[in-house]
């Protein structure tokens, strides 16, 4: 078992995603950060959709109650075994009683912390991501007991990479939404013209964007979205679903964020910028 001492501000277990569910209004759910998560599923030689915990802008402090092998990857969250500081992507092995805390934020938003063969909690509609109210929890709790294998022995085929630090960049590839070409040249200059800054409001629902394009009185029928689906209110605010985000929307669905775009998107916090580029 690995006891949960502290939770942290918004840390929880997520896999690859709830899929075969949106025709009812199940959200996919999933690793908002899907680069790093495999990266750390990876190192540990884990199947691809092992259940990770993610960990947003602070950490957790976790014991484990039985040996095991760990990979952390995505933002560096100054992870510490120990109090002592470890690196992030690599495997580091743990032993019965080992603390695993975390400290100031020094870069992205959101770190994966990847155990061998996965988080053992439980299945609810093919998934393991948490999403209330599909399961019981949102978020970890403090004193939470989470199910994972006793690791002993292992041989990590690498034990260490340095990813690209593709998470630094601002610029967001994007491809045109169903609804892009109701766009006119003033609001399309306005979109790619420059930067935009992160609100205050975002999540794992969707991010918000502080500027403002020239508004619009389109109107159209709720519609489906995706994750990456970038929604364009009356008053020209964007907004861009991310992987908790709801189904259909009736605001126009002016683009859609390429996959590696979401990841970039999911390690920003608010007041940093972002710049979308047509692919």
């Amino acid at each position: 078992m690995l006891k949960v001492k502290r939770a942290g501000f918004f840390t929880s277990i997520q896999d690859q995603g709830r899929f075969g569910f949106r025709h009812i209004g199940v959200p996919v759910s999933g690793v908002m950060d899907e680069y790093s998560a495999s990266i750390a599923n990876n190192l540990l030689d884990n199947a691809e959709d092992a259940a990770v915990m993610e960990l947003t802008m602070t950490g957790p402090m976790l014991e484990f109650e039985n040996p095991t092998y760990i990979a952390i990857s995505g933002a560096d969250l100054s992870p510490k075994l120990n109090d002592r500081p470890i690196r992030i992507n690599q495997v580091h092995k743990i032993a019965k009683g080992d603390i695993l805390t975390f400290g100031k934020l020094q870069s992205g938003f959101r770190a994966y912390l990847a155990v061998k063969n996965g988080f053992g909690t439980g299945m609810f509609m093919k998934s393991r991501s948490y999403f209330r109210p599909v399961t019981p929890l949102h978020t970890i709790k403090d004193q939470m007991e989470i199910p994972i294998d006793t690791v002993t022995e292992y041989e990590p085929m690498i034990s260490s990479v340095s990813p690209e630090p593709f998470h630094k960049e601002h610029e967001l590839e994007v491809y045109r939404g169903p609804e892009y070409d109701m766009l006119v040249d003033r609001q399309l200059e306005a979109v790619f013209a420059g930067d935009f800054t992160i609100a205050k409001e975002n999540n794992r629902m969707a991010y918000q964007l502080e500027e403002t394009i020239p508004g619009h009185s389109i109107s159209m029928l709720t519609s489906a979205t995706l994750p990456g689906t970038v929604q364009y209110t009356p008053a020209g605010k964007l907004i861009l679903l991310m992987k908790d985000g709801q189904t259909t929307g009736g605001y126009p669905r002016i683009l859609q964020l390429t996959p590696t775009a979401i990841c970039i998107l999911s390690q920003k916090k608010f007041g940093d910028k972002i710049k979308f580029h047509l692919k």
